[in-house]
C-alpha cells in the first residue's frame, strides 16, 4: 500500500503571523496572504495531475497543534487515507482525531514517538470514489 506522497504543507508558530507573511513576501518573494501561501506543482510520475504544497504561519498561542507542545507541524499527502488509520491503529500509533472530510480531501492528526504532530492529508483528487 502506496503511504505518504508527498508534503501537502509545512505550518510553524511565531509571534506575529502577519509580521512573518509580510517578511517572506518582501525577502523571498512568497506570494502570501493571511493564510500563508501554496505552491502548484505537477505530479512527477502523472504530470497531467496537479498537485499543492501550503507553507502557513500560526500565532503561539493556537491549539491546532495540540496536544503537540512543539511550535511546527509537518502535513503528508497520503492516498487511503482510511487503511491508513487502520494499519497505524494496529502498530499503536496514537490518532489524536478522527478522519474529517472536507470539499478538499481528508483529514487526520496522529502523533510521531516524540510527541510531534502530524497532519495526514488525502486530497479530494486523490480520493478513490469508491471509499467515498
Amino acid at each position: 500500500m502506496k503511504k505518504v506522497t508527498g508534503i501537502g504543507g509545512v505550518f510553524f508558530k511565531c509571534d506575529n503571523p502577519q509580521d512573518m507573511n509580510e517578511w517572506y513576501a518582501k525577502n523571498l518573494g512568497l506570494a502570501t496572504s493571511a493564510y500563508g501561501t501554496t505552491f502548484e506543482w505537477r505530479q512527477a510520475d502523472n504530470p497531467s495531475k496537479e498537485g499543492s504544497t501550503s507553507w502557513c504561519t500560526f500565532p503561539q498561542d493556537t491549539k491546532y497543534f495540540n496536544p503537540s507542545s512543539k511550535p511546527f507541524m509537518i502535513n503528508y499527502r497520503v492516498e487511503n487515507i482510511v487503511a491508513l488509520v487502520e494499519e497505524l491503529k494496529k502498530n499503536n500509533v496514537t490518532i489524536v482525531d478522527e478522519i474529517a472530510t472536507y470539499d478538499y480531501g481528508k483529514f487526520v492528526h496522529v502523533l510521531d514517538p516524540e510527541g510531534n504532530i502530524i497532519e495526514l492529508w488525502e486530497p479530494k483528487d486523490d480520493v478513490d470514489q469508491d471509499s467515498v
